[in-house]
């Protein structure tokens, strides 16, 4: 009943070398990539790959994963069986059935009942890929060919096993109820039909095993099944929340103009991607309109490497252009420039793909290799590199805010807080009432603090996110290098761009500050006893809470803005469908602050639509660009009876008689 070893040895080591070679040549490109990459260490990377690759922890978020999850153990649960065709196939007696029962009967029950469930999970991803697909452009013929073959690979396993029990060759009967079915329907069939099922399944076995060998596990998606979980494995170090310095030599080139000058991590993202569309369906500009898909850049980095890969390797320069009109395998300029860089597609991708330092990688070639950027950043980048903030309003400017306050210029070691006021909070009209709202908090609370006054800089957070790295490094190293000669180690900040630029991103420079949201410090003065509040605010009516992305992607700031309003209020906020790690951006974010939306619909209308579905009287951000863009928004949709108030302003109205 065995087929002939020779012929089967003979196959399965074609197989097996043509996977190795199709392996090597593809994943080998990974090494055109720059370096650029810190490591958990192996004992946190063996931790998260448990975690996130075989517990799942991300995909099963949605109720749908719990569908993958079991396809996938299935897959893992039959590995020994597999193993056990393969080498059997070339000898025969090596079989598991060696095993004493004790082990052996386990291994043919789970494997038995995880083939039923295996092919009870194909058909609802069938049924969902066809009739509810996870985005528009799901079904496509590699989806459908990779479930069918793993369907027809259960199927010819229990095939064989109910082919074997019918035929007496299987002690392990009692323990394969699925397996035992198949076999009492052949039972009723001449020996010579049974062991010609065994064949015909047999062979069906061998011919789905060869087919995921050398063509779906190469060249299809379904190579996932390795490199997604070397991906978590591979995780970063920290949140994705900075992006890598440039270093800026004559003949030096900036950027990623073409697929080599990624690094080797953002290419090996392209292999581990699963097209799963989760990063599509969380990116606020794809929901809007426009022309930015996460998963489609992430795979026209793969394709353009794999188109070029080879002229690279030689030293030749790119048959296809990595920044291009928008064609597989080129990512277009429009699409770079729609990023919000609010981090929703890393932080829903379950097998941690970076999307936005590929985008900023292509954001500093457009820049500072091209000069080829939107228009109304022409003016940004010259108010930077001339005043030092984005309205390009003189620096004396900056104190205008404190003008009726007793507000005390930082002196270090006398001075315990640097109040960090950015250029919002210095030279927006509406955001200056934010940062006396703050001055007010910190002086009832009795907290030692001062300002820079005329010498504080913008932090640089939009133009490190545009690509304009060269002024930002410039901006950094001057501010790093006030800080020191001011003894600054403590900073208060009210906005989140500043706040991530300078705990996050000003370590690259050598400083380690010690950097608070104004939220968090008020829930920490709360908490002591040291902020203590007139009265308890009602006015405000009903509160709807929008997490920044900044503040809460980020940086894992969610429970501190929460608490301090329902400390203020008596009551926690409303919160949105989309909330805390799957909040909706604002729009502002990743520069697009100083950006007109010429393509699709507005972002910020969109997630006042939300808000409003809520029917808030107030809406409360902790973010100065998340409060213009609902301003703006509410304008637009003349919803003016709703108030936009900032966490400082809920918590001033509770230091405030009575209205």
């Amino acid at each position: 009943m065995q087929p002939n070893p020779a012929v089967f040895t003979l196959l399965l080591l074609v197989a097996l070398a043509f996977f190795a070679v199709s392996l090597y040549r593809r994943l080998g490109l990974v090494a055109l990539g720059r370096p650029g990459y810190t490591f958990r260490g192996v004992g946190a990377a063996v931790r998260e790959m448990l975690l996130y690759a075989f517990v799942q922890k991300r995909v099963v978020r949605k109720l749908f994963g719990l569908n993958h999850l079991v396809i996938f153990w299935a897959c893992i649960s039959l590995v020994l069986v597999n193993v056990e065709f393969l080498v059997s196939g070339m000898v025969p007696s090596l079989r598991l059935s060696l095993l004493p029962d004790a082990v052996y009967l386990p291994v043919r029950f789970v494997s038995d009942v995880m083939a039923a469930l295996t092919l009870v999970a194909i058909a609802f991803a069938l049924v969902r890929r066809t009739l509810f697909p996870p985005y528009p452009e799901a079904r496509t013929f590699e989806s459908y060919a990779i479930l069918l073959l793993i369907a027809v690979h259960m199927i010819a396993y229990i095939g064989v096993s109910g082919a074997e029990i019918a035929l007496g060759h299987e002690r392990g009967a009692a323990a394969m109820p699925v397996s035992s079915r198949f076999a009492a329907v052949l039972a009723g069939y001449p020996e010579m039909h049974v062991r010609a099922t065994f064949g015909f399944y047999w062979w069906l076995h061998a011919a789905a095993l060869f087919a995921f060998i050398t063509v779906l596990i190469p060249f299809t998606k379904h190579l996932h099944v390795f490199t997604a979980i070397a991906n978590c494995f591979l995780r970063r170090d920290g949140k994705p929340n900075t992006q890598p310095p440039e270093r800026f030599e004559p003949n030096e080139t900036f950027g990623a103009g073409q697929v080599d000058r990624l690094s080797w991590k953002d290419l090996f993202d392209g292999f581990a991607c699963t097209k799963c569309g989760r990063c599509q369906n969380v990116c606020p500009a794809a929901a809007t309109g426009k022309p930015l898909n996460p998963r489609q850049v992430v795979n026209d980095i793969k394709v353009n490497l794999l188109a070029n890969g080879a002229l690279l390797k030689r030293g030749g320069a790119p048959a296809l252009p990595l920044i291009g009109d928008g064609g597989t395998g080129s990512v277009a300029a429009d699409a770079i420039w729609s990023c919000t860089s609010c981090g929703a597609c890393m932080e829903a991708c379950p097998v941690f793909i970076e999307h936005l330092p590929k985008l900023v990688g292509m954001r500093r070639h457009l820049v500072e290799m091209e000069a080829k950027f939107p228009e109304e950043l022409l003016n940004l980048f010259e108010n930077m590199e001339q005043r030092s903030n984005p309205w390009g309003i003189a620096p004396s400017e900056r104190t205008k805010w404190c003008s009726q306050l007793d507000v005390k210029p930082f002196e270090a070691g006398k001075t315990e807080y640097l109040l960090y006021v950015g250029c919002a909070g210095s030279f927006d009209s509406r955001s200056r009432q934010v940062t006396v709202a703050l001055a007010q908090i910190l002086d009832r609370a009795g907290v030692s603090w001062g300002i820079l006054g005329k010498d504080e800089k913008c932090c640089g957070d939009s133009l490190r996110r545009l690509g304009n790295e060269y002024v930002f490094d410039r901006m950094a190293r001057e501010n790093v290098a006030l800080f020191r000669e001011r003894g600054v180690t403590k900073v208060i900040t009210p906005c989140p761009h500043c706040f991530t630029t300078l705990k996050n991103d000003y370590r690259q420079y050598g400083i380690e500050l010690e950097v608070v949201h104004h939220s968090e410090l008020i829930r920490t003065l709360q908490a002591e006893g040291r902020l203590r509040l007139d009265r308890q605010v009602s006015e405000l009516g009903e509160i709807i809470f929008h997490d920044s992305c900044y503040l809460g992607r980020h940086n894992d700031v969610y429970d501190a803005p929460r608490e301090v309003i329902a400390a203020v209020t008596g009551a926690a906020p409303v919160e949105f469908d989309r909330a805390g790690g799957e909040s909706f951006c604002c729009g502002a974010g990743g520069g697009r602050m100083w950006m007109e939306e010429q393509l699709g619909s507005r972002i910020n209308r969109a997630r006042v639509e939300e808000a409003l579905r809520k029917n808030p009287d107030t809406v409360c951000v902790a973010c100065p660009y998340c409060m213009t863009m609902f301003e703006d928004g509410l304008k637009d949709r003349q919803a003016g009876q709703t108030r936009v108030r900032d966490i400082a302003e809920v918590v001033a109205e509770g230091m405030r008689p009575r209205p």
